[in-house]
């Protein structure tokens, strides 16, 4: 399949990562706490779908990025029907790596039962700090993109840390080790595609600043996306936790 088409990334980096996570999740036994996270990934996914798809949709209308000739199949609004199967497939590399590959639990403990309001207003407010430099940034033309993503971060971030920060610190090597190995593997996928032309950004609206070759702005995105997953998922374990 050619990597200048968006559904030749796809079926060249996508489709064989969740097929690989799927049997090695498949080799190992089934407890009651992977059914509890599998129930906690379908309203993660679907959460992220409708917080994502007007803000990706936006920005494409913008012109903020654009795709390569021929290298969509089809369009849905204003975006790519394969953005929409990313935006599926993402939160499951995702809570597949976090299911097999980090399921040690690093809380033992650790009494993390209740939060007192001075604890939730800490991590509220640093959520809405991101949002708030993201806000500042839309007002430059070429910040767009990077005060697009922070300020649309910042609500996710700060309704996250402000209930549960405290448990994502006790489990920190997990939450790390989690959003670390997805997120460089789409970087380098996400390196792969510009280079390949199957999305370009707009220098325009981009600061041109690079992490090892990778837009910033790209660079950021992933580890955003990641982060609100992986958060999402142990945060829905520590609830249902809690209950039981």
């Amino acid at each position: 399949m050619s990597l200048t088409t968006y559904l030749g990334f796809h079926l060249t980096f996508l489709v064989p990562a969740l097929l690989v996570l799927s049997a090695v999740a498949t080799t190992g036994s089934r407890t009651a706490s992977s059914d509890v996270r599998w129930s906690g990934v379908a309203i993660v996914t679907a959460v992220a779908l409708a917080y994502t798809v007007p803000w990706d949709n936006y920005l494409i209308q913008r012109g903020v990025w654009w795709y390569g000739e021929g290298a969509v199949a089809a369009t849905l609004w204003h975006a790519p029907v394969e953005e929409y199967l990313f935006m599926l497939v993402q939160p499951l590399v995702a809570a597949l790596w976090l299911d097999r590959g980090t399921r040690a639990d690093d809380s033992d403990g650790a009494d993390q039962s209740s939060l007192s309001p001075r604890a939730r207003a800490l991590g509220a407010a640093a959520g809405v700090g991101v949002g708030a430099v993201g806000v500042a940034l839309l007002t430059g033309r070429q910040t767009l993109y990077l005060g697009a993503i922070l300020g649309w971060a910042g609500p996710v971030l700060a309704l996250q840390w402000g209930f549960g920060w405290t448990q994502l610190w006790v489990r920190r090597r997990t939450l790390v080790v989690a959003v670390a190995v997805p997120t460089a593997y789409l970087w380098v996928i996400d390196w792969l595609a510009l280079r390949n032309g199957i999305w370009t950004l707009a220098p325009a609206y981009t600061t041109g600043w690079t992490l090892l070759g990778l837009p910033i702005e790209e660079a950021t995105f992933f580890l955003a996306t990641n982060l609100f997953v992986v958060q999402g998922l142990l945060l829905y374990d520590w609830v249902l936790d809690r209950w039981e």
